[in-house]
């Protein structure tokens, strides 16, 4: 039995939970993958997959190899970007992974540092804050982008380096006479307002719903909304139906962009600000390719596209929006 395969068939099956699509994620067979893992418990002399007709998680020893399964990983891909970097050109893999609404600007950093470092494969992942927490503990997310103020919980276990600030908007469908060649910037409306439309939300486990529902209550207003989805192109194709309206963040309009049969006004009163951030495990050793990244990060080149994919309005101080302006390229 080859240890590190084995390891490595255990994090795919913990990731995807199923037994096909992890053998499959490993280019092995099911039975493959079965087999290297009846070994490795046989070798362990404990249980390690709760196994019934699908599967069904992992034992509390299975967790614990799981723990040691995502270091060994680790280790083994710094060495091999160690071996195989040069000076100024890190070689490797850096999985990412971002919260659903910051997966336009993860995917846009991803493409640019692919392009300045060609030995670097950036692996973006959506998931969910809570996820993206968990994966930078264990090990196996090198970085993570969303929400910094979740930080707080995470008693230094983390650091940050903060991106943009996330503006709110609501996203509605043009009256036919306004229809433009690309979506536009309309006049804010309150909270209050955006209230009384029927709204297409993010599902309550997403900590992006926390936000909406917490500006809604200070808003003094409270929503019942008409469609719920964890899926972001969901909330775009509902409003391009024209039946519902959305609260989406400033990020968002990077996948809206191209539809001129939609407009986004700006949600004032409260005035919500939220910051995103890259973050990554605080004690952690980094490797070339994450180095590579975190450098990226910091430049002030990519701050100002990041700045201007995530509140496509000029911030406090700027100059006020006008109502009716055309998004521009970011």
């Amino acid at each position: 039995m080859n240890l590190l395969d084995a390891m490595r068939y255990l994090a795919a099956l913990d990731q995807h939970r199923h037994f096909g699509r992890a053998a499959s994620a490993c280019h092995i067979t099911q039975p493959a993958l079965s087999n290297a893992l009846r070994a490795l418990e046989a070798q362990l002399g404990v249980a390690i997959v709760r196994r019934g007709r699908s599967y069904e998680g992992l034992t509390p020893e299975g967790q614990r190899v799981l723990e040691t399964a995502h270091r060994m990983l680790r280790e083994h891909e710094m060495l091999r970007q160690h071996l195989h970097s040069g000076i100024d050109a890190p070689r490797g893999t850096i999985v990412v992974g971002a919260v659903p609404t910051a997966i336009p600007v993860a995917s846009r950093f991803a493409a640019r540092l692919q392009s300045r470092q060609p030995g670097i494969l950036p692996v973006v992942r959506s998931l969910a804050s809570a996820e993206i927490e968990s994966g930078l503990d264990n090990l196996s997310l090198d970085m993570g982008l969303g929400y910094i103020e979740r930080m707080s919980r995470r008693e230094g276990r983390l650091e940050a380096v903060p991106q943009y600030i996330e503006r709110y908007y609501l996203l509605q469908r043009a009256r036919r006479a306004d229809v433009a060649a690309e979506l536009t910037i309309g006049a804010p409306v309150t909270w209050r307002d955006a209230a009384a439309e029927p709204l297409c939300l993010l599902t309550p486990e997403m900590h992006n719903r926390s936000i909406v529902d917490a500006a809604f209550k200070a808003a003094g207003v409270t929503v019942q909304p008409a469609i719920e989805t964890n899926a972001i192109v969901t909330v775009v194709l509902g409003v391009l139906d024209g039946q519902v309206s959305a609260v989406v963040p400033g990020s968002l309009m990077t996948l809206a962009r191209g539809y001129g049969e939609l407009v986004a006004h700006p949600l004032l009163e409260p005035d919500v600000r939220t910051p995103i951030g890259f973050m990554v495990a605080a004690n952690a050793r980094p490797a070339r390719a994450l180095e590579a990244a975190l450098r990226f990060a910091r430049e002030p080149s990519w701050l100002r596209d990041a700045a201007g994919l995530g509140a496509p309005e000029p911030l406090a101080g700027e100059s006020a929006p006008q109502p009716g302006r055309r998004l521009g390229s970011a």
